[in-house]
Formats: C-alpha cells, structure tokens, sequence
C-alpha cells in the first residue's frame, strides 16, 4: 500500500511541475473550463432551451462529439494491437501512450453525454441499480455501459502498466495479457454499438444503413490515428521521449488505408442516392445541396469532403506521409473532415425531414458552442496530465527507489518525493546517514582504514 500512495504522489508532484509553455497551455485550458462552469450552470438551471435543439432535431452538437468521439477512443486500439499481437517494437514502447488517449476520450463523451441530458437530475438514471435503465429499448444505456467498461479496462491496463514500471518489478502476464486481448475487441464493440444506435431506426432512412458500423469504425481508424500521430510529434518535440519513425509510419499507413475506405463508402451512398431519387434521398440532399433554402449544413458537407480528400491524396504519396513536416497537415486535415462529417454532417440529415415532412435547420447556440468548448478543455487538461506522466515514468524520471537509511525500516514519509536512486558501495553500512556519511571513502588507504576500524 505504501508504494501505491507513493506512486500516486510521484505522478502528481512530478505532472505539477513543468516550463513555461506547460503553465501557458494549462492556463489557457482553465480559462476555457471556467467560461464552461458558467455555461453548464445556465444550461443545468434553465435546461435544453438555451440550446438550438428542437423537437425535430433532437441531438446535435453534443451527440455529435459523442459519435466522433466513441472512434477516437476505438482508435487506440491501432496502437495496442500492433504493439501486443505482432510485437512491434517501436509501439510496445509507447503503447501506454495510446491506452491514455482512450482515456481521456471516453471520459470526453461521458462529459458530452452529461450535457446532452440538460437537466442534472436525469443524471441518476444513467447510473447502474440506483436508476432506471431502459434496457433493451434505449441503445445509448448501452452505449454508456460498453464505453465505462472500456475505460475501467483501460485505467486497469494503463495504470498497472506504469505501476509495475515505477517500481521495477515484472509484468504478471497472466493477468495483463488477457485484460490487453479484451480490450481490443471490446474497441471494436463500442463503436459497433454507437452505430446501432442511430441506424436502427427505420423512420430516419439517412441512418438506416447495415454499413453503418463499417463505416464507423473506417472513420474512426483514420481520425483517431491522426490524433496519436500530432500527440506523438508533439511529444518527440517537446520531451525526452523519442518516439521511432517506425511507429509513426505504421500508424500512418493504417490511417491511409481506413481513410481511403472511408472515402469509398461515401461515393457508394451518395451514388446510391442519387442515382435514383427517391423520398429517402431527401436527407442527403438537404446536406448537400439545402433544400426549400435551408441550406445552413451545405458549405460544412463540402469543406469537410474536401479536407478529406485532401488530406488522403497527401497520404498515398510516401515521400508526404513519411515527411513530418507535412503529414501532421493531412493529420488535422483528416481529424477536422471527420469530426465534422460524423457530429453535425451525420446527425442533423438524419432528422431532416422528419417523419411527417418537417424541414428545420439547426444551428448551435452561443451555450452550446462554449460547453462544447469546454469540454474539450478538460479533455485536454485530461490527456496532458495522463501523458505527462506517464512519460516521467517512461522515462525513468519518476521511479521507486529506497534511500540508503531506509534499510532498517525507518521509511521516508509519504509526502516527501521519492529519492533518486544511489548505487550501494560495497563499503556502505546499514544504518542511520551520519553513519552513511562516516562510511564513504577519501583519498589516502590509511584514512579509509581508521574510518573502517571506527566503525566496526
């Protein structure tokens, strides 16, 4: 138990401590959750009316992140996979890493569900045996219970990882390995089950499509790559941590190869569509093209198609993909395409026209805008925390280690940092420092003997 506390106080002490970029960027994320607190508090008092949501448009900017961000979650598995299964070196190294973004991820679209309720008295319903599940008929109980499973799988397999490294003892593989092999297939269920969730509706025909899920977990492998691909530069620029071009590289082709069949689905559905017209094409082409002058979602569909293709034509050539200069650009390109195509682009169509013919443009309101920004703060206060140290650990710098008077018994107390290992000399006795002091050698054979005899 005592090293337990002390590695939870290791990590903090050692996290709290940075330069003046890491206070800057901390600075700027805390003003932007104080703006959220003030925001959240006029949604919680006065409910979902200070939102553009409607009775037509039910989900919008909230239930969107939740979509994309379900995949950004899904897609540390493009690292833990590779790493575990095919033994690839360079990111068995940093697998840790991506098992952080997971992380903070999934407690992102915790905070966009919570927001998403309005009210926080909905909130216990959400929890297990105290509230009311309405299981089977509500998919998003579902989706909330694979994504907690996911995080205590993560949290578990993250933190025991960086536990045994602190203190320099051995992996007990037993007990990871088969925690690491449900973990990447519990990836691929969250996902499946976000899906499920909006394409089981046969009165939404925009969603109710059987390569929904494929189409979900597509996006997801080229989003969330993205994402690890920035943190990993970012980490080689900014840290010791020297992150392998190997690593980056394979998470690069993967992203290449799930943009790509990303970008096919959507030719498929918009051929599809569009080729024959019909009632259901309505959806698509309110978000392509507006509809009776509703046209708000138009130049998002185009901007985010174009930032798609883009960023895959950068892809397929290696000389880009393998400059890293140029690659975090098709990096954000992908992330933000994405993010838009799976939040508002996929959403909003969905409930235009609604099933009696309604058309209603949706637009964010100010509240809206600002929580959203908020939320991703914390995320990204959240994920800084988590790589911070888990990076001090990785590089040795926050480690278990036992001072040479602390063999008797007489441990240090828990509050003080841990002490840098000290190579033990084979002249160095047991006991108290005065005695440690006493031990250690000087010039001349003839002092190092009177000391010797003193002390024997």
């Amino acid at each position: 138990m005592e090293k337990l506390i002390r590695f939870a106080l290791d990590y903090v002490s050692y996290v709290v401590k940075g330069g003046a970029k890491f206070y800057a960027w901390m600075a700027g994320l805390g003003i932007l959750i104080a703006i959220w607190g003030y925001s959240f508090y006029i949604q919680a008092t006065e409910g979902l009316a200070v939102t553009g949501l409607t009775d037509q448009v039910s989900d919008g900017l909230y239930l969107g992140n939740v979509m994309f961000l379900v995949g950004v979650a899904a897609a540390a598995v493009t690292v833990v996979f590779p790493a575990y299964a095919y033994q690839h070196k360079a990111l068995h190294e940093v697998a840790v890493l991506g098992e952080m973004v997971a992380i903070a991820a999934v407690t992102l679209c915790n905070l966009f569900v919570l927001s998403h309720m309005g009210r926080p008295d909905r909130l216990w319903h959400m929890l297990p045996v105290i509230g009311i599940y309405n299981i089977p008929n509500s998919l998003i109980t579902f989706d909330v219970l694979v994504l907690t499973g996911y995080l205590l799988l993560n949290l578990v397999c993250g933190f025991y990882f960086l536990y045994t490294k602190y203190t320099g003892d051995r992996i007990n593989r037993v007990f990871y390995m088969p925690l690491i092999y449900i973990s990447i297939v519990w990836a691929l269920s969250i996902h499946s089950v976000t899906a499920l969730f909006i394409n089981t509706m046969p009165a939404r025909p925009f969603w109710n499509s059987p390569v929904m899920p494929i189409h979900f977990i597509s996006t997801a492998f080229a989003a969330g790559p993205g994402l690890i691909i920035l943190i990993f530069l970012l980490v080689r620029k900014n840290t010791k941590l020297w992150i392998k071009d190997e690593a980056i590289n394979l998470l690069s082709t993967i992203m290449t190869y799930c943009l790509g069949i990303a970008l096919f689905l959507n030719l498929s559905e918009i051929a599809t569509h569009l080729y024959f017209p019909t009632e259901h094409t309505l959806g698509l082409e309110y978000l392509m093209f507006g509809v009776n002058g509703l046209t708000a979602l138009v130049p998002w569909f185009w901007v985010s198609s174009a930032a798609n293709i883009i960023a895959f034509v950068m892809l397929l050539i290696p000389r880009v993909r393998k400059n890293y200069r140029l690659l975090p650009v098709a990096c954000v390109l992908a992330f933000a395409g994405i993010w838009v195509q799976k939040g508002i682009g996929l959403l909003v169509p969905g409930f235009t026209p609604s099933p009696i013919g309604e058309f209603t443009n949706y637009m964010p309101t100010l509240i809206e805008v600002l929580v959203t920004l908020g939320n991703w703060a914390i995320g990204a206060a959240m994920l800084t925390v988590l790589l911070k140290g888990a990076i001090g650990i990785l590089l040795g710098e926050v480690k278990y280690a036992t001072a040479p008077w602390e063999v008797r018994g007489n441990v240090v107390p828990f509050y003080r940092a841990t002490p840098k290992p000290t190579t033990k000399l084979p002249w160095a006795p047991s006991g108290d420092p005065a005695r440690y002091e006493a031990s250690k050698p000087s010039s001349g054979s003839r002092t190092r003997r009177r000391r010797r005899d003193a002390l024997a």
